[in-house]
């Protein structure tokens, strides 16, 4: 989910305690700014601290002069086999490739387990808005290829998409079956999307702010992590019990618009529902079931039926040999 999904969650999670509810009709409007601060904290956390301390054992940084992708991709294969024969947790950071002070290298990186290779396509010249700048696109693709010295296990999609701002990283793990698991942003949803850490900031609050912030903190925090799991990538969601990410029900990416937008969509209605039943004025209740199915379900069903519609009579995309994966989830990234 994006920033603004993870925020009005956690301030309709705030709404449904009527303590927060009063003290906002009465001028405080603490719990509801604990509710949304709350809300976004896991990735904020991620983005904005924990990145920057994570320890990489390789960096791959491309040369833009003489942009190279089998270099890139014997790295990759070597951190696999350093993987397997050390017995140990390799972490790449693969570099993106700047060009000018708006143009980024585009590169595609896969792991290909029928050939057992790394592969690391070069793709166009982007500007900051990821739009390829014309007549940049190589008319063949070039494709880097090594030979990987194990099966690598993927617990995200098998291709990654590099280009503007900042590279991802990349956990090679050996496993005891001799394959190397590959996982996708291993600083990113670890600890901080963890349900015993949410408790520990709720009881932190606790003699800060008061008993009545601690649920509202805890309740915020987990409708995080309850929405991430929703995607791919899954969260370490007891940390410190539990040391790996849990999957992902893979029913959704954190920058898909239908989602983000039915989210917050459903999140205005709870908090609508939840100021009105606290109201003085009677007239102002609504049942929630009838609320929720017509006022969301409802719209949300017809708007989806309509893009379905209108995608079926727009003419057919030419498809990309390799899908881009978008799980990044920063807070502050649109």
């Amino acid at each position: 989910m994006k920033g603004i999904a993870h925020f009005i969650t956690g301030v309709a999670a705030a709404s449904f305690f009527p303590w927060a509810v009063d003290a906002a009709a009465e001028g405080n409007p603490l719990y509801f700014v604990l509710g949304g601060a709350f809300g976004v904290l896991p990735d904020t956390l991620d983005f904005k601290f924990y990145r920057f301390f994570y320890r990489h054992d390789v960096t791959v940084d491309p040369d833009p002069a003489r942009f190279d992708p089998n270099a890139i991709a014997a790295a990759l294969a070597d951190a696999v086999r350093r993987a397997r024969e050390e017995q140990r947790t390799i972490r790449v950071k693969l570099n993106t490739v700047r060009r000018g002070p708006d143009h980024w290298q585009q590169y595609q990186v896969r792991f290909d387990a029928d050939r057992r290779e790394a592969q690391v396509r070069a793709g166009p010249v982007v500007n900051t808005g990821q739009t390829p700048l014309p007549g940049s696109a190589p008319a063949v693709a070039a494709v880097g290829r090594a030979p990987l010295a194990a099966e690598v296990a993927q617990t995200y999609d098998a291709v990654t998409t590099v280009d503007i701002f900042d590279g991802p990283t990349f956990a090679f793990e050996p496993g005891a079956d001799g394959r190397v698991t590959l996982h996708f942003l291993p600083w990113h949803r670890n600890w901080s999307h963890s349900f015993p850490v949410g408790a520990g900031w709720a009881l932190l609050a606790w003699p800060l702010l008061g008993a009545r912030a601690a649920p509202v903190i805890l309740a915020a925090y987990a409708g995080h992590l309850l929405e991430d799991q929703l995607g791919f990538m899954g969260s370490n969601l007891f940390f410190p019990i539990t040391r790996k990410r849990f999957a992902g029900a893979h029913w959704m990416r954190s920058g898909d618009a239908w989602p983000n937008f039915a989210t917050v969509w459903l999140c205005g209605l709870l908090i609508f529902w939840n100021l009105a039943r606290r109201s003085a004025d009677p007239s102002l209740a609504v049942p929630l079931v009838p609320l929720l199915l017509f006022g969301g379900l409802l719209p949300i069903g017809l708007t989806l039926l309509a893009l379905r519609l209108l995608q079926r009579r727009a003419p057919a995309a030419e498809a990309e040999p390799i899908d881009q994966a978008r799980e990044w989830g920063d807070p502050l990234a649109g």
